[in-house]
């Protein structure tokens, strides 16, 4: 450095690296030539102090908002009560270790309404019959949003049901699906039922007869998804037939297709799965849902992996259905005038210019399909448990035999009419049933609350 320079700027050079020294960096100015060095080392190491310390500044920030959006829904529940959770996991450790018991343990310890956390995303339980008529019917309203569960958030499917509609759309949507439900509607769909109600007692009767037990909760489940079939998509998807010729007393294509339908139904209900048994990205889902779709979009184009079968078997899908909403609409334009919801659906659409624009093909198909999920497997779950609690109690089932022998003979059909007011005793059992065992939880956390 040239000794010539004004006194104040080598002023300047000292205080700068005593500055550097007071921040840990072991530099002085010794004078002459050795100036310029020290002062270089002196830049060096403050640069590299920079960086570090922008790094650790990152680092902290990165934590400290992955820390927040991982507790961010629990914030909103925070007064609900419920058991500790564990990060990231929620309370996904107390299922492994009670399995489906874990909601009467935890009803019995923090009451009819309590937390529960499936990894990152609280759910609150409505563990009480009386609330849940609360909850689901009259304070339905204040809860449009339901929030998106990661096993079925890469479906095309379950993307625009009602389960997963919003806003103004979910309530101008479920005004118009509560108008096809009146019992008047209802009660022209009784005939259907009772074809499939004498199919399966023709089942039991044979297994009978040969002396066979048969498995209630399939036979439950084959009857409630023909029922389905038939009053959703106007299909006979024939699971409860007995023989192969009573297969081909029926359309044999239209068989086909039915039979292709349920296959994939199948594959794709059973891929639904909350545990570690599922997909990468639908355990990803359930820790980390930011990072789902990423990796579901990466995993679906790797051959091999979960994901991609359930893309592929999702995609399949989406088309049958398309395709038997498209014949619905054929039929619709022939003049059809069938009691099937998709029907019911395509008439209210061409009857109003509004509706016309809210139930689009795309939309018609997601919620036939979602009666068929919704409604088979929790339909033949409590018949299922029905069934199994009458047989523990022998008073009980006499009494059931006797309302049921007397209305009359075995070949009289009971109309609406009759189910409503002439089985009071099967109605309380039905009632008992429902409180006791089955619990009718409902999952208020699902849907984010609009009203307080």
């Amino acid at each position: 450095m040239d000794r010539s320079q004004p006194s104040f700027v080598r002023s300047l050079i000292v205080e700068y690296i005593s500055n550097m020294e007071s921040m840990g960096m072991m530099v002085k100015l010794v004078g002459g030539e050795e100036e310029e060095g020290a002062l270089q080392v002196g830049f060096r190491s403050a640069g590299a102090s920079i960086w570090t310390l922008a790094f650790t500044s990152l680092l902290a920030l990165g934590i400290a908002g992955f820390v927040a959006y991982c507790y961010a829904p629990y914030w909103a529940v925070r007064k609900v009560p419920g058991p500790p959770s564990t990060f990231l996991l929620g309370h996904l450790p107390l299922m492994a270790k009670h399995g489906p018991d874990v909601f009467a343990v935890l009803a019995n310890t923090y009451g009819p309404i309590f937390r529960f956390h499936m990894g990152r995303q609280p759910l609150v339980i409505v563990a009480d019959a009386e609330l849940c008529r609360e909850v689901g019917i009259k304070k339905f309203k204040s809860m449009p949003n339901r929030s998106l569960p990661s096993a079925i958030s890469g479906s095309p499917l379950h993307l625009k049901g009602l389960f997963s509609t919003r806003d103004s759309r979910w309530s101008a949507m479920r005004n118009t699906l509560v108008s096809l439900y009146q019992p008047s509607n209802l009660a022209n769909l009784i005939p259907v039922m009772q074809s499939y109600v004498d199919s399966a007692s023709r089942r039991v009767s044979a297994a009978a007869r040969e002396d066979q037990d048969i498995p209630a909760s399939d036979l439950f489940l084959k009857m409630a998804t023909d029922v389905i079939g038939q009053t959703a998509f106007g299909s006979n998807f024939g699971l409860l037939e007995e023989e192969e010729a009573d297969h081909k007393q029926t359309n044999g294509s239209d068989h086909d297709v039915s039979s292709s339908f349920i296959k994939l139904h199948i594959y794709a209900t059973t891929s639904i799965k909350m545990d570690l048994n599922a997909s990468f990205s639908i355990i990803l889902g359930l820790l980390i849902p930011m990072l789902q779709e990423p990796f579901r979009q990466i995993l679906k184009r790797i051959p091999g992996t979960a994901d991609r079968k359930i893309d592929q078997t999702n995609k399949r899908l989406s088309k049958k259905v398309e395709e038997m909403v498209a014949k619905k609409e054929q039929e619709m334009g022939r003049g059809s005038k069938d009691k099937d919801i998709v029907s019911a659906i395509l008439r209210a659409r061409e009857s109003d210019g509004a509706t016309r624009g809210l139930f689009t093909s795309d939309y018609v198909s997601s919620l036939a399909y979602e009666h068929l999920l919704a409604g088979s497997t929790t339909t033949s779950f409590t018949l299922s448990c029905l069934v199994y609690l009458v047989s523990e109690h022998p008073e009980v089932e006499k009494k059931l035999l006797a309302e049921i022998d007397g209305f009359g003979s075995h070949d009289l059909v009971p109309n609406a009419d009759d189910l409503q007011h002439m089985f009071p005793y099967l109605d309380q059992a039905r009632d008992k049933g429902d409180a006791k065992v089955l619990y009718s939880f409902a999952i208020g956390g699902e849907r984010n609350i609009a009203a307080s």
